[in-house]
């Protein structure tokens, strides 16, 4: 904030307001100050909101309710205290809202107005609070780590018993949903992709009525939100009986994901480490296959800092730190017939990653 000159944030992303106070509700904003913050939530929540920051230690956030409106409430408290500049989340708050503060702010400015005298603004700003949210701290890391132990066993004692021909992509997604639920996550984190067949060349397929059947391709992407943290998994599988096409890209495919977590290393380039996945496909003539980034942060959202890709003028490269922990995830497909996919998540430190998900690339 002070290196952005504001006085001020507005935290109105509901995960960026639960990485820095810890409330998890379905409304309300933190309004940031350089020495404080303040929660700001309606009747629904307050009770709960104070009982829970009484038991974080060493916070300086407190609950404010909000009587009539959140905004109007977070608007008089930046008029009390005489703020000027002030932050707000661009890639989050609508216009609509950004529009009303905006207006509700000037209205607050002392008349007349005189050349140099201070008006209230909002300040756009970006990726605050998702750059701090990339390195994970010690408890953060527990909890990803746990996850994601427990998402391996998913996959190795569940998979094998419900993928098998006559079975629909539904009701695979049901069973692998049910086992995820089952090893203690709070629920899914998000709709499972199971695609057989010709779909397995569609990235984000939805499970659907096809049946599998002896020979089809079968890409299996699960994950599942523990402690409020995310953790993702692909496997590719093959039913019985294998084809010498499949082994072909499964091999380029397990080939370009273990070059992507050789590159993976304190003070790597993102770009650096999408271009050695990309860079082996490549030599199998596969690269046009592959459409999508290498990889993705995890934590309290399943998309979140850092993005593992290509390099893009909207998005510099940037050098991965300890404790970042994202998905590393190649993939190839071909239209008409088959993809593959094979997806881990790794925590990077010092000298490497340690990969949290430790599940077999060939399942059977």
């Amino acid at each position: 904030m002070v290196d952005a000159g504001l006085d001020a944030l507005i935290v109105s992303h509901r995960p960026n307001v639960q990485y820095l106070s810890g409330f998890a509700g379905s409304a309300g904003a933190l309004l940031v100050t350089r020495d404080a913050s303040r929660l700001v939530v309606d009747f629904r929540y307050v009770t709960a909101a104070r009982e829970m920051l009484e038991g974080r230690p060493g916070g300086s956030t407190t609950v404010e309710r909000a009587d009539r409106s959140e905004d109007e409430t977070i608007v008089l408290l930046l008029k009390s205290e005489g703020r000027q500049r002030i932050g707000i989340e661009a890639a989050w708050m609508p216009v609509l809202r950004f529009n009303r503060l905006s207006a509700a702010l000037a209205g607050e400015a002392r008349t007349p107005l005189h050349a140099g005298t201070p008006v209230p603004v909002l300040v756009p700003t970006e990726r605050i609070v998702e750059r701090v949210r990339a390195v994970k701290d010690p408890a953060e890391i527990a909890v990803l780590r746990e996850a994601a132990e427990r998402l391996s066993r998913v996959a190795v004692e569940a998979l094998p018993q419900i993928v098998e021909p006559g079975r629909t992509e539904a009701e695979v997604a049901a069973a692998l949903d049910a086992a995820v639920r089952e090893a203690g996550f709070n629920r899914p984190a998000f709709d499972t992709i199971v695609a057989s067949g010709p779909n397995s060349a569609l990235p984000h397929a939805r499970a659907g009525g096809r049946r599998l059947a002896p020979g089809d391709p079968v890409v299996l992407d699960f994950g599942g939100v523990y402690d409020g943290y995310c953790v993702d998994l692909t496997r590719t599988v093959q039913l019985p009986p294998t084809t010498g096409e499949f082994r072909r890209l499964f091999a380029a495919v397990a080939e370009a994901h273990a070059a992507a977590l050789a590159a993976v290393r304190a003070g790597a380039l993102t770009t650096d480490i999408d271009h050695a996945a990309r860079q082996t496909l490549e030599r199998y003539g596969l690269a046009a296959a592959f459409g999508h980034g290498t990889g993705h942060g995890l934590g309290l959202e399943l998309h979140e800092e850092p993005r593992i890709s290509k390099s893009d003028p909207a998005r510099p490269a940037e050098a991965v730190s300890v404790g970042m922990v994202f998905t590393v995830e190649p993939g190839v497909y071909l239209p008409g017939t088959a993809g593959v996919r094979i997806e881990d998540d790794v925590l990077v430190v010092e000298n490497g990653c340690d990969v949290l998900t430790k599940v077999p690339i060939a399942l059977w």
